[in-house]
């Protein structure tokens, strides 16, 4: 949300979002740049944002106000900076090291927006960076689509075909280096279908979640990205066929019809695990 909308801010605190992402970048008006970088710091020092991780999006390290975005940011010890038009693993390694030559945290992570065509050549090498000192704070990719198509000339259609071999591999390389990745905006806020259509497509490719523009499209995200009732005991299912005494030395079985392997087992504890952290957070707020 926009670092220069003060009622946004406010507002913010009472979402039933996972993430909240303060925008000091693409949303704020030249002239409103370091006035919503003061806001933004302001409200994340004053907290009150219960179980949302709130992260700060700020301006590009090559613009007047990056290097000030985040030592300012960084002060406020947010969960999380987001770096715009990540390129290669050199910018994540900038970042850190400023960072760490700050004493900045190391609770402090950085998420890297892919949304340049160097991203997309070079995701493996971008999510490698945690293998690196200066690159340790990276936790997670969040594809930023509407750049991605302004820089390669890619058309926004139903479906995402065009851009679907680069989405993938951001996410084989996100996988490769165990970060969360958030797929990108769907613009068109009112139109309810599409949007649950693109995130049935991002689920299923195997996104962690969606970043959103509009309120309204907080209660079909998080559905379509939260386990089924039915999925959970499906899940529930597989882990007690393998846990049991008797089934310890079988790596593959027969439930309900279908073979299942011990790595499907792995599977549905993951699946069980979200589950019971959805579940813990939902007591907290009630």
């Amino acid at each position: 949300m926009p670092g220069s909308n003060a009622r946004a801010l406010e507002k913010a605190r009472n979402l039933n979002v996972d993430v909240l992402l303060l925008d000091l970048e693409d949303s704020v008006a030249l002239d409103q740049k370091e006035m919503a970088r003061d806001q933004v710091v302001e409200a994340v020092k004053v907290g009150g944002f219960g179980h949302r991780e709130v992260v700060i999006r700020i301006n590009g390290m090559n613009t007047p106000w990056g290097e000030a975005d985040l030592l300012a940011a960084a002060s406020a010890k947010p969960d999380a900076i987001a770096v715009p038009k990540v390129d290669c693993a050199e910018d994540v390694y900038v970042v850190g090291r400023k960072l760490n030559d700050a004493g900045v945290d190391q609770a402090v992570r950085i998420w890297a927006m892919m949304e340049t065509p160097g991203a997309m050549i070079r995701a493996a090498e971008i999510a490698g960076a945690v293998q690196e000192y200066h690159g340790r704070r990276l936790s997670c990719f969040v594809l930023g689509t509407n750049d991605l198509s302004k820089e390669t000339r890619t058309a926004m259609v139903p479906g995402r075909a065009p851009m679907m071999p680069w989405l993938m591999q951001c996410l084989a390389a996100a996988r490769m280096s165990d970060l969360t990745i958030l797929d990108g905006v769907f613009n068109q806020f009112n139109d309810a279908e599409g949007f649950v259509a693109e995130c049935e497509q991002g689920a299923q490719m195997g996104m962690d979640g969606k970043t959103i523009i509009h309120p309204k499209q907080i209660e079909d995200c998080n559905r379509i990205f939260s386990p089924s009732a039915e999925e959970i005991a499906s899940c529930r299912t597989i882990i007690d066929a393998f846990d049991a005494p008797e089934n310890q030395s079988k790596n593959v079985m027969t439930i309900n019809g279908k073979m299942v392997e011990r790595l499907h087992a792995e599977m549905a504890r993951r699946v069980v695990e979200i589950a019971d952290a959805i579940a813990k957070r939902d007591e907290q707020k009630s």
